[in-house]
């Protein structure tokens, strides 16, 4: 069994066999004019709903918005609270409470779980109920936080309670608040705004805007987690690279560890037949046509799939005799690993594309919770 088995997980991403890919652009250019368009709109907001994935709650930030954040009234959502470790995830509740910050897990596809950010939203918006008849509440988010699935759930129920109001654009929202400040158009995204009523005397209304990333991630392992949630497109980074990154948080936290149970998952199961033993019941002794014996299906289940995985991770790790502190060592047990993936995953051994086959079947694993909770950030000391 490996010893050190717990490595500190904050470390990972500076690990040699991880940086080696080097620092990747992953800022598109339509993302620069979408930027400024976001900061223009935010001088027209009352309220801003910054939307986080619930599994990297400061990666998901944008940096660049935070100081013109930090003059609004605001909620952060952090989002997709379903595939978060809620054993964790209630530290990052606490977290934000000790900064002052109005925190609320969500999960944007749920109805009650918007309807209850909502509620917060008019709650917390009450103060600024006399100033103005009309009130705007900005949404801003990195891509791929659950943004759009949002903003979904909030016309839903928005639709549903002022139906005549959300029946098209907020093109006259817009002129109503441009003595304000002046709205540019989005280039390239999108060329009006998205607003939904949720709210009457006053009217509160919800914008939508483009997800953006910060033109620089500041670090590489911070890149890698927006990888990993999926705020990055995997072909500009590498999914070899992502899947590495997460075996090596995996490895570090010693959490295949915890999969013993599937260590013998992928044996080759005997025929059943329902008639292997005999049943002397009453009804049985009844006149009735014989059942086909029960045979290996060739369907593949997902359970299945999740188990040989859990099962060639676990194996692996316990297995490995090297040191976690030491980068070579470390790096070899990565590649054991991904061998037996490609074993569990039955991908030919012989393929070219073998890894990056795993590699990608491997993240769609992570990405849909099927590998359980996780939260990659670690939570800041108070």
């Amino acid at each position: 069994m490996a010893r050190n088995a717990v490595k500190k997980a904050s470390l990972v991403g500076e690990m040699g066999f991880i940086k080696g890919g080097g620092k990747v652009n992953w800022f598109p250019g339509h993302m620069a004019s979408a930027t400024r368009a976001i900061r223009d709109r935010l001088k027209l907001s009352d309220f801003v709903i910054e939307v986080r994935d619930a599994r990297i709650p400061l990666s998901s930030k944008n940096d660049e918005l935070q100081p013109l954040l930090a003059g609004k009234k605001r909620v952060v959502a952090l989002n997709k609270k379903d595939l978060a470790n809620p054993n964790i995830m209630h530290k990052w509740t606490r977290y934000f409470d000790s900064i002052k910050q109005d925190c609320l897990t969500i999960n944007a596809h749920s109805r009650s779980s918007v309807q209850k950010l909502l509620d917060l939203v008019e709650y917390k918006m009450k103060e600024a109920i006399y100033k103005e008849p009309t009130l705007l509440v900005l949404v801003v988010g990195v891509p791929n936080v659950g943004k759009s699935a949002l903003i979904n759930s909030i016309h839903q129920i928005a639709s549903s309670r002022f139906p005549a109001s959300n029946d098209g654009r907020s093109s006259i929202i817009v002129q109503e608040k441009r003595k304000r400040a002046t709205v540019g158009p989005l280039p390239g995204v999108t060329q009006d705004i998205a607003g939904f009523k949720i709210a009457h005397q006053p009217s509160i209304y919800v914008l939508d805007t483009p997800g953006v990333l910060i033109p620089s991630i500041p670090d590489i392992e911070t890149g890698l987690k927006l990888a990993a949630a999926g705020s990055v497109k995997d072909s500009v980074v590498g999914e070899e690279r992502i899947a590495q990154y997460l075996l090596a948080v995996l490895n570090s936290r010693g959490t295949p560890l915890h999969w013993r149970r599937f260590m013998d998952a992928g044996s080759d199961r005997r025929l059943e037949s329902v008639d292997d033993k005999p049943d002397y019941s009453l009804e049985n002794l009844l006149p009735k046509r014989k059942r086909p014996p029960i045979i290996k299906s060739d369907v593949v289940y997902i359970e299945d799939v999740v188990t040989r995985v859990q099962g060639a991770l676990c194996r692996t790790l316990m297995e490995f005799n090297g040191s976690l502190e030491d980068e070579g060592e470390f790096g070899d047990l990565i590649d054991q690993q991904f061998e037996a993936l490609q074993k569990a995953l039955k991908i030919p051994h012989k393929t070219s594309e073998a890894r990056t086959m795993a590699s990608k079947k491997f993240l769609t694993l992570f990405r849909m919770g099927k590998l359980g909770p996780f939260i990659l950030d670690d939570v800041p000391d108070q």
